[in-house]
C-alpha cells in the first residue's frame, strides 16, 4: 500500500466518523425539537400528506435484517418516493446505537413493544428556517455522494 493510498483510508475513516457523529447530533436535536418522525408507516404517512416538509429520510437496518424482504420492500418504495420528491436519503447500520439515541428503553429493544426505527425523516415546516450543522454536513454528503452516482450512500453509527 503506497502512502497516498495510507492516507485517503485515513481521510476516508476520519470522513465517516465526522459523518456518524453529524446524524447523531442531528438526530438528538431533531428529536428534541419535534421534527423526528419514527417508523415505516408512520413516515410513509407523512410523506403522502406533506413531502414538502421532509429534509432527511434515514433508512436504519443491521447486517442480519438485510434479507428480511418486507423492510427491503418498503425501503424500495420509500427511496423512491424520496428521489421523485427530492428528499435527500441516508442507508445507516447501527441499530442499537440509533436506539440508545433515541431514548429507547434497553429492555424494550428487540421486544414487540418498540418503536420502529427502520425509517426516521427529520422534517422542517415551511416557515421556520431550522438550520442544524447535522443536517449541512449530512445534506453535503448526500449531494457529494450523488455526483459520485450513489443515490443511497451508507453511514454506520458507531457504538459507545
Amino acid at each position: 500500500m503506497t502512502l497516498e493510498e495510507l492516507v485517503a483510508c485515513d481521510n476516508a475513516a476520519q470522513k465517516m466518523q465526522m459523518l456518524s457523529s453529524a446524524v447523531e447530533e442531528l438526530l438528538v436535536a431533531a428529536q428534541r425539537q419535534d421534527r423526528l418522525t419514527v417508523g415505516v408507516y408512520e413516515s410513509a404517512k407523512l410523506m403522502n400528506v406533506d413531502p414538502d416538509s421532509v429534509v432527511l429520510c434515514l433508512l436504519a437496518v443491521d447486517e442480519e435484517e438485510e434479507g428480511d424482504i418486507g423492510l427491503q420492500i418498503h425501503f424500495t418504495l420509500l427511496q423512491s418516493f424520496c428521489c421523485d420528491n427530492d428528499i435527500n436519503i441516508v442507508r445507516v447500520s447501527g441499530m442499537q446505537r440509533l436506539a440508545q439515541l433515541l431514548g429507547e428503553p434497553a429492555e424494550a429493544q428487540g421486544s414487540p413493544e418498540a418503536r420502529d426505527l427502520h425509517c426516521l425523516l427529520v422534517t422542517n415546516p415551511h416557515m421556520e428556517a431550522w438550520k442544524s450543522h447535522g443536517l449541512v454536513q449530512v445534506a453535503s454528503y448526500c449531494e457529494e455522494s450523488r455526483g459520485n452516482n450513489q443515490w443511497v450512500p451508507c453511514i454506520s453509527l458507531q457504538e459507545r
